[in-house]
């Protein structure tokens, strides 16, 4: 069998099923991609029995048949060749010849017999939602997902959505982040997504309002179709925290802060603090100002930014990137920020309106 198509458009698929191809599998035929060709339609499919991709292109072919390639290998020869238009040829030992121009490789494919089929989510529940809105959804929360398995349950994001409401969330231990939408489904679903497979939705995600997602939800796994892409990930099993009861309900202290102004104060204190130079940050909610200092044996560090401050002087501490990854993760002009004293979490929010909430929990400071 053999078919021809735009080197362009293979590589765009190449690089993007790739992502769900392990680089090391016990299960050797996985470090492949499974190529499925059907006369003009050619079938792409990475799956580490975890998350799969699998999209199809248009070829010039008149033939049918399936093979594995390596991943790696055949994407890199792709990449490197010097030709808009690609030849591939397998003869019936599954030797390949992808050739462009005057260049030519000679490599070896294997059977498809043994590569595992996709789950079947056709029973599922479907919606659709804006592709733009999901992928702000996801890039606000992300950064909150624990990245250890101590509960492989939160190394997922939750989605919660019921009566037209949808929230998603993600929380470590150390901080909660949900971001808050209305969506057109009047059904409840809850469950829980691994963090790898958002990452992985998220790119192929257009910042486009008219464009939608079309999401399938089964037992034990979910769909994304986006933009001709199929995203099949396993849902986490496990209970998940009760993240309402952990939001409170503002505070003693209010704020009102510059958002861009808070992020290069901790950029410049986060000069001072790495992995061996670990060191909380303080900072003291008063009279205007926002007083931020740290002291590592690299040196130390003193800030003050004016802010809009109500209530009773607050003196906390935090992890510096624990902190600047919630208000960066905010994406306003300005937040709003509620403590109700320095043992307790802090809460960020927008100005107006339900769009996040961030929660960071504080660090205790030693005595001076």
């Amino acid at each position: 069998m053999k078919f021809q198509c735009s080197q362009t458009t293979l590589i765009e698929a190449l690089n993007n099923v790739t992502r769900a191809v392990p680089q090391k599998s016990t299960i050797s035929v996985l470090e492949g991609i499974k190529f499925v060709l059907d006369k003009n339609n050619l079938e792409l499919t990475g799956y580490d029995l975890e998350m799969g991709i699998q999209t199809r292109i248009s070829v010039d072919s008149q033939d049918f048949g399936e093979f594995v390639i390596s991943a790696r290998l055949f994407t890199d020869i792709i990449r490197k060749m010097d030709s808009d238009t690609i030849r591939v040829e397998i003869d019936d030992k599954l030797k390949v010849t992808v050739s462009g121009d005057n260049a030519e490789y000679n490599i070896s494919a294997v059977s498809a017999e043994e590569y595992p089929s996709l789950p079947d989510c056709d029973t599922g529940d479907s919606f659709s939602f804006s592709q733009s809105v999901l992928k702000n959804m996801i890039n606000q929360t992300i950064y909150a997902v624990a990245v250890d398995d101590k509960k492989p349950v939160l190394t997922g994001e939750l989605f919660d959505i019921e009566n037209g409401s949808f929230n998603l969330v993600a929380i470590d231990g150390y901080r909660l982040a949900i971001r808050h939408e209305n969506i057109n489904s009047e059904n409840k679903y809850y469950f829980v997504v691994k963090a790898k497979a958002l990452n992985e939705v998220s790119k192929l995600l257009k910042d486009d309002d008219k464009s939608e997602v079309l999401l399938h939800v089964s037992k034990k796994h979910i769909v994304f179709e986006i933009n001709g892409y199929m995203v099949i990930s396993r849902l986490l099993e496990g209970d998940y925290h009760n993240y309402k009861a952990s939001v409170p309900a503002n505070g003693t202290t209010e704020i009102i802060i510059k958002t861009k102004e808070l992020i290069s104060s901790l950029e410049r204190c986060s000069l001072l603090i790495n992995e061996k130079m670990k060191a909380p940050i303080k900072c003291v909610f008063d009279e205007g100002m926002v007083k931020i200092t740290c002291s590592t044996p690299l040196g130390k560090f003193s800030d003050e930014i004016p802010a809009d401050i109500s209530g009773k002087r607050v003196e906390i501490g935090f992890n510096c990137r624990y902190l600047s990854e919630a208000v960066r993760a905010a994406e306003s002009d300005k937040i709003k920020m509620y403590s109700n004293g320095g043992l307790a979490p802090m809460k960020i929010v927008p100005l107006e309106g339900d769009a996040y909430t961030f929660l960071v929990l504080p660090v205790r400071l030693k005595s001076e």
